[in-house]
């Protein structure tokens, strides 16, 4: 049913030239790991097969097997912001480590908002997917 929903917009936004961000993460009763490389391009090559723009899914881990989601597709992945993590530094590592796999960029919620300095995450955000900053930089601007 999301899948045809997904391809419906698609065409929907192909006929209004809108651009589509499809969030796609493993799921169902099949899906023993929904941060597995294997499920996480899967579902990313369907986004892009059913002409998806952009494509949100989940991080697996590493920036080894990320790589793998990435080179799976030939459009811009950009990673969810996944559940709130335990430390700010945890998750700014995960969001640099996604970006040296090649993600294009964040699309972060919680993890921004629920911040104790909201404002300061984003701008550390910023500085690793856009200026290319170190974690230790980026904590940096957070506790600035």
């Amino acid at each position: 049913e999301q899948i045809s929903f997904l391809a419906r917009s698609s065409r929907a936004c192909s006929r209004l030239g809108l651009p589509l961000l499809a969030m796609m993460y493993p799921r169902g009763a099949k899906i023993q790991d929904e941060h597995s490389p294997k499920e996480v391009s899967h579902a990313a090559r369907i986004g892009v097969e059913l002409g998806a723009d952009v494509v949100k899914t989940n991080y697996t881990g590493s920036p080894e097997s990320f790589k793998l989601v990435v080179e799976s597709s030939h459009i811009p992945v950009v990673i969810a912001g996944g559940p709130k993590t335990s430390s700010t530094r945890e998750f700014l590592k995960m969001v640099s480590d996604a970006i040296s796999a090649g993600a294009a960029g964040v699309s972060i919620g919680r993890n921004v908002f629920q911040h104790e300095e909201p404002r300061k995450m984003a701008e550390a955000l910023k500085a690793i997917v856009h200026e290319g900053a170190s974690v230790d930089y980026a904590m940096e601007v957070v506790e600035g």
